[in-house]
């Protein structure tokens, strides 16, 4: 049985992707189509403040794009000169927060200096409203925004018409479902009913169900062992239910 996973794919250098291995330990043919692309902006905004730590308590990251934001702000000669000679050790002395731990470890005694968040133009009120409530100062900066990547609708339209129609397709964020459920749809037509929708987490699910899709799973965690157990499952009713 074929799954679609909307996801962009693993870095090649590490390996097969682990949800198209795990998928594959259950006898389902996964195929990889990449949904989004991540365009950086504000770069000089950001090196202008990076250019400043004395004014920021520290960094806060929720995201591995803005830390790649980082590395391109500091591409030119004279700011990577900058950086390593002064404004790198300055700012290692100071606290990082990273996601998931970062609400739990800023429950630490106010800073007065605010902390520096670069972050994407999507990002949730969740973090900078948990430590408006600690009495945290936050200051963000949007230096990336996520579009929908420029072969998605050909790389669709291709998949469809060479494999048919996938037995489930499995959305990986919000972003997914805005920019691929309206050509799932157009490409599945009245066969769509056939196809279970799975979801990485519940957030994406709120997603397809708000789009009027019911979702047939939702991964118990986000990684490939909960998500190819869930899929195996709500392809195999029957296996789960109790002998009369």
């Amino acid at each position: 049985m074929k799954v679609l996973l909307l996801k962009d794919p693993k870095d090649k250098d590490s390996g097969p992707d682990p949800y198209i291995k795990e998928l594959g330990s259950h006898s389902l043919e996964a195929t990889l189509i990449p949904v989004l692309s991540f365009e950086f902006i504000s770069l000089d905004s950001l090196f202008e403040k990076l250019s400043h730590p004395e004014c920021y308590g520290g960094l806060v990251f929720t995201s591995p794009r803005a830390l790649e934001a980082i590395k391109m702000c500091l591409k030119e000669k004279s700011k990577k000169e900058a950086w390593s000679k002064s404004l790198k050790q300055m700012w290692n002395i100071k606290p990082t927060y990273v996601v998931g731990k970062a609400t739990a470890s800023l429950g630490e005694k106010p800073n007065s200096s605010a902390l520096l968040f670069p972050c994407g133009a999507l990002k949730r009120e969740v973090l900078p409203t948990v430590l408006r409530e600690k009495g945290i100062p936050l200051e963000s900066l949007t230096v990336y925004q996520t579009t929908q990547h420029p072969d998605l609708q050909e790389s669709l339209s291709s998949y469809f018409s060479q494999q048919g129609i996938p037995a489930s397709i499995v959305f990986f964020s919000p972003s997914g479902v805005k920019f691929c459920l309206q050509h799932i749809q157009k490409l599945s037509g009245d066969l769509i009913n056939q196809v279970k929708f799975a979801a990485i987490g519940p957030t994406t699910a709120q997603a397809l169900e708000a789009a009027g899709i019911p979702v047939s799973c939702t991964a118990g965690s986000p990684t490939p062992q909960d998500l190819a157990a869930g899929i195996h499952r709500a392809l195999h009713p029957h296996n789960c239910s109790v002998p009369q």
